[in-house]
């Protein structure tokens, strides 16, 4: 009697399953108005013209960046993020209908990008910049939507989380979002200009700027009060500097056109983009117009002052000055000159170079052992790059030769140790 009971049970809760499946995934395609619905939105993501606005979109958000593996098929996902909490692969973005967003509807979509949840309502990990995306507007959504609809459908499965514990317990998430996460589409700001606001939209949201160029507290979270003065890269050993052109600002001295310099050629009067930063403007930044490019410089030389310039403290260099200098005039001088001046156009500058003098020497030190390679863009198509000198110096020298440009001419940054060398020598480069 008892076993018949229990049949009995779960003979129910298996017609309560398919009759579940059926209203999910039948029924509500077959009723006549969420079936007219589906029609009318095939019918606007196959707009030409919405499919070309997305696509300039999607770039301008260096979508491809994190949704293409190293050699993979793009937009097919599988490229590994690291961070503090563990490894995440990126999914696949195609319409493939098994592995990517072929079945995916624009409200699916749309919850993702504003609401950072999955097709199933789960939250998702803020690696996916939903925390920026979220003031990405409804129209640009769906132009962004339709361009992915577009694309050549690649199948290519998505793989689970590598996080330890208890950051693979997705639920522990509400708890972050709680204190970290609030949804909003941008608002423009009426007392500022229309470029003003443009550049804003573009910096905050779609662009996820201060995903890299905010600092991050121990939950990974950005500190909002400190937005774009700069950070490090979580588990990549790079600094972002703060993006302030006011005095003490990461970019302070700029003007309008060396911010539109860079990001459209990779270059500017005042500096090079190398690292992580040349992969975005060699992906995207090159390809924005110059109307949106102004409105970036607009917004990002508005950004308040962060407090009073610093004043210059007694100041004592850093030992091994004198070796370092030497290394310099050996390797360095040629191209970047003897008082640090560089070459425009040609050679960045060192002296007064905000990417020498960050807070952190990380930039510096790599550059000295990985080389500078700014990217090849339309407007640069064959840049000068520096070579690598992992293989010629030692720790030691590395650390010298570093501290010397820090340290030199009117630079006045913190010094660099031969141990700190080391353990960035040996950092994979992702």
């Amino acid at each position: 009697m008892k076993r018949w009971w229990q049949r009995g049970i779960l003979v129910l809760l298996l017609c309560g399953a398919v009759l579940l499946g059926w209203r999910l995934f039948v029924a509500d395609r077959l009723h006549p108005a969420n079936a007219a619905q589906r029609q009318a939105e095939a019918a606007k993501l196959r707009d030409p013209a919405l499919v070309a606005r997305g696509a300039y979109l999607a770039t301008v958000g260096d979508c491809a960046a994190c949704h293409t593996a190293r050699g993979g098929r793009r937009y097919a996902g599988g490229r590994v993020l690291a961070t503090p909490f563990g490894d995440l692969s990126t999914p696949n973005i195609t319409p493939d209908p098994d592995t990517g967003i072929g079945r995916l509807r624009f409200a699916d979509f749309w919850r993702a990008l504003h609401q950072g949840r999955g097709r199933h309502g789960e939250p998702l990990y803020p690696v996916f910049s939903y925390t920026s995306f979220t003031r990405v507007t409804r129209d640009d959504a769906w132009a962004i939507f339709a361009y992915l609809k577009s694309l050549p459908p690649v199948r290519q499965p998505n793989r689970e989380p590598a996080l330890s514990f208890p950051y693979n317990v997705r639920s522990s998430l509400l708890a972050w979002r709680a204190l970290y996460f609030r949804p909003g589409v941008y608002r423009p700001d009426p007392a500022r200009s229309a470029e003003w606001n443009r550049g804003a939209y573009l910096v905050q949201g779609l662009g996820h700027c201060g995903e890299c160029h905010t600092p991050r507290n121990a939950w990974g979270a950005m500190e909002e009060k400190r937005r774009l003065v700069g950070g490090s890269l979580p588990a990549q050993e790079w600094y972002a500097p703060g993006l302030g052109t006011q005095p003490g600002g990461g970019l302070a001295g700029w003007s309008g056109q060396d911010i539109v310099d860079l990001l459209k050629t990779g270059e500017s009067s005042k500096g090079a983009a190398f690292g992580p930063m040349a992969d975005v403007v060699r992906n995207s930044t090159q390809y924005m117009s110059d109307a949106d490019l102004r409105a970036v410089a607009t917004y990002l030389r508005a950004l308040p002052a962060r407090g009073p310039a610093p004043v210059p403290a007694a100041f004592a260099r850093a030992a091994g000055h004198v070796q370092g200098g030497e290394l310099y005039a050996q390797q360095c001088a040629a191209c970047h000159g003897k008082q640090g001046e560089g070459v425009p156009g040609i050679y960045p500058p060192l002296d007064g170079n905000g990417a020498v003098t960050e807070p952190s020497a990380a930039d510096a030190v790599r550059s000295v052992l990985l080389g500078g390679f700014a990217p090849t863009t339309v407007g640069d198509p064959r840049p000068y790059s520096m070579p690598p000198f992992a293989q010629q110096l030692s720790d030691d020298e590395v650390a010298a030769v570093v501290n010397y440009i820090r340290q030199s001419w009117s630079n006045r940054a913190g010094a660099v140790w031969p141990a700190e060398v080391g353990r960035l020598r040996h950092t994979p480069v992702d």
